[in-house]
């Protein structure tokens, strides 16, 4: 027992010695301020991927090709989350029973039919628990945090009765402009 007390004490004047009060309260204070911020982390979504077992559907128009229920439809390039169109809403609307965020991400992605830009927004549904059918997360365009309008690792179910998420919905909301050449 000699042998440990003498090891703990050794082990104690070592980190007195190499540290000061202020540095001690200055780890305590940003350990304080990181749990403080532990619940403003975004929620995990993750699931088993399902799209397989799903038969092949399309949009029904040339103009918009691809199936909406599929991870590889051309509108989901920067979505993070469940898709709506697999939760008994569309690619456009909310399943019933949930209501959109007003507040949504934004990507741009690239249509197959026209080879033109469009600018599409990422709007969560809320107020029912996540649906758990066909998980998409691709992050094509996706920004740092800094730029949250410009992220998708965020619960965008603020501004809602219910901060509860259920799924993502991509809507076609303009076009975007050419690059100059």
């Amino acid at each position: 027992m000699a042998g440990f007390d003498k090891f703990a004490e050794r082990m104690a004047r070592g980190v007195a010695r190499g540290t000061s009060r202020r540095s001690l309260l200055a780890w305590l204070g940003a350990g304080m301020t990181g749990t403080a911020l532990l619940p403003a982390l975004p929620v995990a979504r993750a699931s088993t991927h399902p799209d397989a077992a799903r038969p092949e559907m399309t949009s029904g128009t040339p103009q918009d090709p691809g199936n909406p229920a599929s991870c590889d439809y051309w509108r989901y390039c920067a979505i993070d989350g469940f898709l709506c169109s697999c939760c008994g809403g569309t690619v456009n609307s909310c399943p019933p029973g949930t209501e959109m965020s007003p507040i949504t991400w934004i990507g741009t992605c690239t249509n197959p039919a026209d080879g033109r830009a469009y600018i599409i927004s990422y709007n969560d549904c809320c107020g029912v628990s996540s649906c758990g059918q066909c998980l998409c997360n691709r992050n094509e365009g996706d920004r740092p945090q800094v730029r949250p309008q410009s992220n998708n690792d965020y619960n965008w179910c603020l501004g809602t009765e219910s901060s509860i998420y259920n799924c993502s919905v991509a809507a076609i909301v303009g076009t975007a402009l050419d690059q100059p050449k």
